[in-house]
C-alpha cells in the first residue's frame, strides 16, 4: 500500500504515538499500537475549514499527522496506520463502510477501515472513526461483546453485512456497516473528495475535533465542547473563536496561530 517513492519514518511515528514496545507482528503488538494511535492522534477536519486540500499520499500524511502533530479523519488516520502495519509485516486489507451513527439515511461508503489478519484471526482495525470508535481491534468472526475500558462494542451480522455496534445504555447503536470487499486508492480518493467538498458533508460545515482516552472522550463541534466519561456527559458552549483556539490547544494539543478562523466551505 505505501507508494514506491515514499519512505515511512517508523521512529518518528512511534515517537508521535508514545510507543516503545515490541515490533513483532503479533496480536498483542497490534492491540498496543492501535490503542496508542487512537489515544494520541486526534480526529479532526480543520484543514478543510482553512481551505486546504486533504491529501492521502504517505509523504503528506507523515508531514501532517506525525511531524506536524496534527490529526485527521478516517482516510488520513487509517491510511497512515495501514502503512505502519504493512511495514511491520501485517497482512492488511483496506475496506469501506457506510456510516449509520446519528442518521437513518443510507449514506455512501465514505468511511475507511481495515481488516488485519494475524495469528489465524481476522480483525477489524479502525483508528479513524473518531470519539466513538474502537480503541482495540475486534475479531470479525466472533459475535461476543468486547469491553474496552468504559465502552462496549460488538460486530453483528445483517444480511451479508458486518455492523459495528456500540452499547448505549441497554441498547445497541449502529456505528457503521461494511463488507469485506477490498478497496483501492482510487476508491478513497473519490470518497475523500466527496467528504471534503460536498456541501452537505458534515466535514465542510463546522470545525470538528475529537480525542479518545481510556476514561474520557472529548468532542468539539463548532462551539460546543463535550466530554464523555462512560455514561456521564458534560457539555458547554464556547464564548467565541478565541476560546475555541484555546480548547483546541488545551484539550486536543492542536495549536494554531492567534487569529486563526475556521470557515465553512463556501462561507464568506
Amino acid at each position: 500500500m505505501p507508494e514506491p517513492d515514499s519512505a515511512l519514518d517508523l521512529a518518528a511515528y512511534f515517537a508521535r504515538i508514545g510507543y516503545a514496545g515490541d515490533r513483532t507482528p503479533s496480536r498483542a503488538t497490534l492491540d498496543a499500537l492501535h490503542l496508542a494511535h487512537a489515544t494520541h492522534i486526534p480526529f479532526e477536519n480543520l484543514d478543510i475549514l482553512l481551505g486546504r486540500p486533504i491529501r492521502l499520499d504517505l509523504d503528506s500524511l507523515q508531514a501532517k499527522l506525525v511531524l506536524g502533530r496534527r490529526g485527521g479523519y478516517c482516510f488520513e488516520q487509517n491510511r497512515l496506520f495501514a502503512a505502519v502495519l504493512e511495514a511491520l509485516g501485517y497482512a492488511v486489507t483496506p475496506l469501506a463502510a457506510r456510516v449509520r451513527f446519528g442518521t437513518s439515511a443510507v449514506l455512501p461508503r465514505t468511511h475507511m477501515l481495515l481488516r488485519v489478519d494475524v495469528e489465524g484471526s481476522r480483525l477489524l482495525a479502525d483508528v479513524g472513526f473518531g470519539v466513538f470508535g474502537v480503541l482495540i481491534p475486534l475479531p470479525l468472526d466472533e459475535l461476543a461483546e468486547s469491553r474496552q475500558f468504559a465502552w462496549t462494542y460488538r460486530i453483528a451480522r445483517e444480511r451479508g453485512l458486518y455492523v459495528l455496534q456500540l452499547r448505549t445504555g441497554d441498547a445497541w447503536a449502529d456505528l457503521y456497516a461494511f463488507t469485506l470487499e477490498p478497496q483501492h486508492p482510487a476508491d478513497y480518493e473519490m470518497a475523500n473528495h466527496y467528504t471534503s467538498t460536498y456541501p452537505s458533508s458534515r466535514f465542510v460545515q463546522a470545525p470538528i475535533a475529537q480525542r479518545s482516552a481510556p476514561d474520557t472522550r472529548k468532542v468539539l463541534r463548532d462551539r460546543t465542547y463535550t466530554e464523555h466519561r462512560g455514561e456521564c456527559v458534560s457539555e458547554r458552549t464556547l464564548a467565541d473563536e478565541n476560546e475555541l483556539l484555546q480548547v483546541l490547544a488545551d484539550e486536543f494539543e492542536l495549536r494554531f496561530p492567534p487569529g486563526t478562523r475556521f470557515r465553512a466551505r463556501g462561507a464568506g
